[in-house]
């Protein structure tokens, strides 16, 4: 049956893209109707009955919440295309510490402001400049955070590329298109860190993929 991703080239679903496209997997990107209301409904809520993308199957196994696809990819193709896992069981603690400073401390915080910032502004909708201001020194904490880990290390869970980093692709580009690009900027490490993830050959086609969509 081969991998599907259930989504459209934007947000999570372009997290399980970026995997795929790292290991170099084929998979068929099935595109969900997003404004008809598909996604509350059968048969996509049989596939994730929350009702959001992406959506995924692998033969028989159907998995939803983007970090987790990512996750079973990496670990189940493992020596396939590039390693995003570290087989080191400290290392791959690391890797698992900044997984969840990507899900818990980085992207609540970032959600807000590219909503407020970005998505806001292509809907003709007026930005909420109250809420940038509330967590754009939130976001320069943060950042703080993370030149100081990126003084140490190339990426955030050592010496390699691994999920660590790929999990913050998708907002890392959108934030790259507003004010708050300053914040990065700002801190040397954590922009060339940006430069550089952002420039994987990987990334490129999946945002080439995103802007054809």
């Amino acid at each position: 049956m081969g991998i599907k991703v259930h989504g459209i080239p934007h947000g999570a679903t372009l997290r399980v893209l970026a995997t795929l496209q790292e290991m170099e997997i084929d998979y068929e990107l099935v595109l969900v109707d997003m404004r008809s209301g598909a996604i509350k409904q059968e048969p996509f809520l049989s596939l994730n009955p929350f009702g959001q993308v992406p959506a995924f199957e692998d033969g028989d196994l159907n998995l939803f919440e983007s970090r987790t696809i990512t996750k079973y990819i990496a670990h189940t193709y493992e020596g396939k295309g590039a390693s995003l896992i570290n087989k080191d069981k400290n290392k791959m603690a690391n890797m698992a510490v900044w997984m969840e400073v990507e899900a818990h401390q980085f992207d609540p915080i970032v959600s807000k402001l590219i909503h407020e910032l970005l998505y806001k502004v292509h809907f003709g909708k007026k930005t909420d400049n109250a809420i940038v201001e509330e967590n754009e020194p939130k976001f320069a904490k943060i950042l703080d955070v993370y030149e100081a880990r990126l003084a140490t290390s190339k990426y955030l869970a050592g010496e390699c590329f691994t999920l660590a980093d790929l999990h913050h692709l998708p907002s890392l580009n959108y934030m790259m298109r507003t004010k708050v690009k300053q914040l990065i900027d700002e801190r040397p490490h954590v922009s060339a860190w940006c430069k550089d993830i952002l420039a994987r050959p990987a990334w490129q086609k999946v945002w080439a993929l995103h802007k054809r969509g």
